[in-house]
């Protein structure tokens, strides 16, 4: 049974619309019944009428307040309750201790800029026309943008490479995904000077050299496998580093940190994410090849840092207290949840459907519909339904659009790269079929009306995370006098 307060206009409105027939038929009939009644009994018709009538009245006016927003009976407790749960589990499963989160980043950046820097001093030995690294690194993802759930345990890092003097990358689109090929400009005259390059990274598609996704992954996988061992030695002091890199699969950075050194005691696992710069902070990276050559050649264009501008200005502008991150943590720990519950093949689905990035994509989208101050703390409730019913109706219709290409009601303190705006509009849902999509929208909107349920469901202590062992540093403090 679904509570009132859940109903929305186009259920309750009908059913408003029912009772007003109802009522209009019962008047009719008990002022027949009154007409042909003796006198004797005049005196009780009026009271069965009356008592019929503010029965119905009270039916109608409850579902009439439930389509409109009204007050309701038990209607502030309900919600009281439901809020009460969602800070609880905010609290006690997602949010993340903003000095624990601090020691992760600090310590996954120092270990990562030690591999990047010995990974571009060796080089590639082929030749001159070979890749590198450009002796960088980028921080992306969701750690890196406050709205990590659980546990600060994964991190996500670009790593920049170099290409050879005298070519440019040539992305393209290459199909209605978002997925692009890299081409390679080069000079004309110096075909012999490119062969190692062409020979080593490209392959030919419809009779033109394109830069391998493949092909890149595995030379970055072994060339980040031959400088370990300097980098392993020289930190062996403050933690032991391990690389997993598995054919097809992004490398991945292991970090164990000693006890004397990390207080917080979090084994961390990086992904080391090859990426191909195109200048204004836009980055193609390398996709897992899946099939063919043709597909082995296959980029992703990755946008973290116009995302991470977006995020800037969008905490300029919202109110102090504002909760749209919190929302967004909320809703990825209810799909995490109700995930859990669900079977397979469309337990697998749900996960990619409602992935983080098209979660985070919504949210932006519902962000710039109307004014940021609605955003506050205090509608917590009211904007996780209002974000949750946006992405239910996104999945009806089969249609949520990538929220920088080819978008221009950007706002101007936010300025796109010209080849994002340029650039063909993507539907991110476009991989997925319709009863896919539908089943998705029916469970996501099942989800959030029995979240309290859910929430209490998975709440047992197998599935809550550890409390995090105190920092030694917060604890020497508390004991330390204080100064006079």
């Amino acid at each position: 049974a679904v509570p009132v307060y859940a109903l929305d206009a186009r259920v309750a409105w009908p059913l408003a619309a029912a009772l007003c027939t109802a009522l209009l038929c019962l008047y009719q009939a008990l002022r027949g019944g009154a007409a042909g009644e003796g006198a004797a009994e005049a005196g009780s018709v009026p009271l069965l009428k009356g008592s019929a009538l503010l029965l119905l009245g009270c039916l109608l006016a409850r579902c009439c307040g439930a389509a409109g927003g009204g007050a309701r009976p038990g209607g502030a407790r309900a919600a009281g309750a439901r809020r009460g749960g969602l800070e609880s589990f905010y609290a006690r499963q997602l949010r993340l201790s903003p000095h624990v989160l601090g020691h992760s980043k600090a310590h996954v950046g120092r270990v990562v800029a030690e591999l990047v820097r010995a990974a571009k001093a060796q080089g590639l030995q082929p030749g001159p026309l070979a890749l590198s690294l450009r002796g960088d690194f980028v921080r992306v993802g969701s750690a890196y943008e406050q709205h990590k759930v659980r546990s600060p345990d994964c991190f996500d890092v670009l790593v920049p490479l170099r290409l050879p003097p005298h070519l440019e990358p040539q992305p393209r689109r290459a199909g209605p995904c978002g997925a692009f090929v890299c081409g390679l400009r080069a000079p004309a005259g110096r075909p012999r000077r490119q062969r190692p390059l062409a020979e080593g990274f490209c392959v030919e598609l419809q009779g033109r050299s394109h830069l391998s996704a493949g092909l890149v992954l595995r030379w970055f996988q072994g060339h980040l496998q031959r400088c370990l061992g300097a980098v392993r030695y020289r930190l062996q002091d403050r933690c032991r580093i391990s690389l997993s890199a598995c054919p097809g699969r992004l490398p991945t950075l292991h970090i164990v940190p000693c006890s004397d050194y990390v207080c917080c005691h979090i084994s961390m696992a990086v992904r080391l994410i090859p990426a191909i710069p195109l200048g204004d902070a836009l980055y193609l990276t390398a996709l897992p090849p899946q099939g063919p050559q043709a597909a082995e050649a296959l980029w992703g264009l990755n946008t973290s840092r116009q995302e991470q501008r977006l995020l800037s200005w969008l905490k300029e502008q919202a109110p102090a207290t504002s909760c749209h991150l919190k929302c967004l943590q909320i809703l990825k720990g209810l799909r995490d949840l109700r995930g859990q519950g669900l079977e397979e093949p469309f337990c697998s689905q749900w996960g990619r459907v409602l992935s983080s990035y098209v979660l985070k994509t919504a949210l932006f989208s519902l962000l710039l519909q109307g004014p940021l101050e609605a955003w506050d703390e205090r509608f917590l409730v009211e904007r996780l339904e209002d974000l949750v019913l946006y992405l239910r109706d996104c999945l009806r219709k089969q249609v949520l659009m990538h929220f920088f290409l080819g978008n221009t009601g950007l706002p101007e303190a936010v300025p796109l790269p010209r080849f994002l705006k340029e650039a063909a509009p993507v539907n991110l849902l476009a991989a997925f079929d319709g009863p896919t999509l539908d089943l998705a929208a029916f469970q996501l909107i099942n989800t959030w009306i029995q979240a309290p349920h859910i929430i209490r469901m998975y709440s047992s202590p197998r599935y809550l995370r550890p409390v995090p062992t105190p920092c030694r540093h917060v604890a020497e403090a508390r004991q330390e006098p204080k100064a006079e």
